[in-house]
């Protein structure tokens, strides 16, 4: 018996299959980066604290940016007849006037810790289209034998007393 050699055999694809292949994954690929890549600069949003959207003030004009700190004391005003909130957030060491339009949440208070999402302009006023207030979600129930009264939790419910 003859023995056969022990050759792979691979089976070549036509040119044109090669071409059609190299192409389509270079569509796709072309594809997936203009998804990835084609909109980010429109997207993009910077999350600064006050310290450093004043020291980027420069290219910070026009910018989305997302602004965090807490609400300085003494500086918030709302004006209720044109549904505009001014205020100041600072970070201990910068403070930026925001004026936002529409009704605080009920959460909003002075010293706490707020995002502004918004832009801000050549006057250094930074202008919100959206406020979040930052707080932690532990609730304190009172304790078993605590004399609490309800005025007492309303005030807690408002900040207007430590917990």
């Amino acid at each position: 018996m003859a023995e056969r050699p022990l050759v792979e055999e691979r089976a070549e694809l036509a040119p044109s299959t090669k071409r059609f292949a190299i192409g389509a994954i270079g569509v796709v690929f072309v594809a997936v980066a203009a998804l990835a890549f084609g909109g980010l600069g429109d997207n993009l949003v910077y999350y600064w604290d006050a310290t450093q959207l004043r020291e980027n003030q420069a290219t910070a004009v026009g910018a989305t940016i997302r602004l965090g700190g807490q609400v300085k004391p003494g500086t918030i005003d709302l004006d209720e007849d044109a549904n505009i909130l001014r205020f100041e957030v600072t970070d201990g060491k910068a403070t930026v006037p925001v004026q936002a339009k529409g009704l605080p949440p009920a959460m909003f208070r002075e010293s706490i810790g707020v995002i502004v999402e918004g832009t801000l302009q050549e006057n250094g006023i930074f202008v919100s289209d959206r406020l979040l207030v930052s707080h932690d979600n532990e609730y304190r129930a009172p304790k078993e034998g605590d004399d609490t009264s309800v005025e007492d939790l309303a005030k807690t419910a408002r900040g207007a007393a430590e917990p």
